[in-house]
């Protein structure tokens, strides 16, 4: 009798052992009326009363999504995401809202998806194509700050949502990548025109920088010239000046210079003409002739004096 009592007891026992693993939190109903939270490890439920309605996991969980938005102004936009979330906490409330606010996994996944849709939809129907590929951080946040919301509600909490890629109808890709392309023309033109305005301003300033170096050094040349001149002139004055002094000290005609210069002069035309012809009136009257002009012009001198 003892046996068959201890028997029926051990059994009592063995069925009442529930093991709970780790990461998951069990939910124990009474006749199905919510009783207790069971945590990880071995745990003991009343056989025949007690009942684990449901096992919830606390860990996190992921879920790729993949669904069209339609632009402002009409495009059709593509998205392919994932989304990471998990049980808010392991707090009895949190276990009871997440235990029974849903029928099965399969409702609580298809409520989540389509508010997370309808979030990014909505928000993408708002903008134009050209803004839609520069919003994926917009986008998001959007979402988060609207999904934390509901699915608080639900004893659930939103980690991440990562938007991995964005496409649109292959048409609208073409004329992004032609837009593109113009854009990059347009950009290379605009370089290259503002290159060939550099160097052309720069040719210019060097056309005109030296332009001004040939004057000046036209202009300290012929400077130098000029002054090279009025010195040898002041130097042929200052000669015959002397010669003129020696002449009268010698009691000789001063006259004899200027027929000297000239005789002189005729035969550095003959020594450096470089084949120019020049008459010359070689006669005994074109040279008496000649005497009379240098002695008068010798004499002119000598009144101005």
């Amino acid at each position: 009798m003892n046996w068959i009592i201890f028997g029926a007891l051990g059994v009592v026992l063995f069925l009442g052992l529930r093991t709970v693993q780790q990461g998951n939190v069990a939910v124990v109903t009474i006749f199905g009326k919510y009783r207790r939270v069971i945590r990880p490890g071995l745990n003991f439920i009343i056989p025949f009363i007690e009942t684990v309605f449901k096992r919830v996991s606390t860990q996190n969980r992921s879920v790729e999504l993949e669904f069209q938005a339609v632009t402002n102004d009409q495009a059709n936009v593509y998205f392919k995401s994932m989304l990471l979330f998990s049980v808010q906490d392991a707090e009895e409330e949190t276990i009871k809202k997440v235990a029974f606010k849903f029928i099965d996994d399969k409702s609580l996944m298809q409520a989540l998806i389509r508010t997370i849709e309808g979030n990014i939809r909505s928000f993408v129907a708002t903008k134009k194509q050209a803004e839609v590929l520069g919003l994926r951080r917009e986008i998001v946040d959007h979402v988060k700050e609207q999904i934390d919301t509901i699915i608080e509600q639900w004893g659930y909490h939103l980690h991440d949502l990562q938007i991995n890629d964005i496409t649109f109808d292959e048409i609208i890709l073409k004329s992004m990548s032609q837009v593109v392309a113009s854009n990059n023309l347009k950009a290379a033109a605009e370089n290259e025109g503002q290159a060939l305005l550099i160097t052309k301003t720069k040719a210019a300033e060097a056309e005109g920088n030296a332009i001004k170096i040939a004057a000046q050094a036209e202009r300290e040349a012929a400077q130098l010239r000029g002054q090279g001149v009025a010195l040898f002139r002041e130097e042929v004055a200052r000669g015959m000046q002397n010669a003129a002094k020696e002449m009268q000290e010698a009691n000789l005609d001063a006259n004899m210079i200027m027929f000297s210069m000239w005789t002189e002069a005729i035969k550095n035309f003959a020594e450096y003409g470089k084949g120019n012809v020049i008459f010359l009136d070689g006669s005994t009257e074109g040279m008496q002739k000649t005497m009379r002009e240098v002695m008068a012009m010798g004499r002119v001198g000598q009144v101005e004096k």
